[in-house]
């Protein structure tokens, strides 16, 4: 069983920075591409960056390149999505997600954690 639970969201002001904890646990001990996703009510869920816990090779949504960093401690198991200069069309949930093989090897996550909102304001 893998858990997943996010942490760190909030509400700021366009411009601000927040930065997004997912702590997971459980059966992860082998190789695991890890990501975030956000959604807003009405909309597709848009992946906005994924790690490699292997090689921690990443990547990031071309909108968020500029502004966002992920990154992962492996001893903690925690994976991190600093965002700055945070805009109003960033505000959704993000939630992260976990699947246990490389990132290179694409496919769906098989585990989803609840989300953390994120509120931006103009």
């Amino acid at each position: 069983q893998v858990q997943l639970v996010e942490s760190g969201g909030g509400s700021v002001q366009a411009g601000g920075s927040l930065r997004l904890s997912c702590a997971a646990s459980g059966d992860i001990y082998a190789r695991k591409c890890m990501a975030w996703f956000r959604q807003v009510p009405g909309k597709e869920r848009e992946g906005v960056a994924a790690i490699d816990s292997g090689d921690l090779s990443s990547s990031l949504v071309n909108s968020v390149k500029d502004r966002f960093t992920i990154s992962q401690d492996n001893a903690k198991n925690t994976m991190y999505l600093q965002m700055n200069s945070l805009k109003p069309e960033d505000t959704a949930m993000y939630c992260c997600a976990l699947r246990l093989s490389r990132c290179s090897a694409g496919g769906g996550y098989n585990h989803l954690g609840q989300g953390t909102q994120v509120t931006v304001s103009s």
